[in-house]
């Protein structure tokens, strides 16, 4: 399988369970590989045998700042749900959700959840 990976993807969002993170908002760092065959695109040069990486860092932009929740795993799955919703050449793709500025007490240098969706 081949793969496509965005790493770095980063917008404010107001995830989270405590007030303080809601009303404020922090960054989020998105990662995600879509896994596909590019032997289309490949063969025919045509970018509509894949998946826009552009449109992917924007619709992964739109779910970070849209609808603030309480855990990042419900961000990741959004996430993972919407790229395979949006492009049917993805088999499957997964996503990696950073929260590098969690509300936690002890030093740290990153917090993440990740998440495999695949097509059944």
């Amino acid at each position: 399988m081949d793969r496509i990976t965005l790493t770095g993807v980063t917008a404010v969002g107001h995830h989270g369970v405590f007030d303080f993170e809601r009303r404020d908002g922090q960054p989020f760092v998105v990662d995600a590989v879509l896994s596909m065959d590019f032997a289309e695109a490949a063969e025919t040069d045509d970018l509509q045998y894949t998946a826009h990486y552009g449109e992917v860092a924007e619709l992964i932009t739109k779910h970070i700042e849209g609808e603030p929740l309480n855990l990042i795993e419900g961000l990741a799955v959004r996430i993972a749900d919407g790229i395979l919703a949006n492009y049917p050449m993805v088999a499957a793709v997964d996503v990696t959700v950073h929260k590098p500025k969690a509300p936690i007490e002890v030093p740290f240098g990153d917090v993440t959840v990740s998440v495999h969706r695949g097509r059944s």
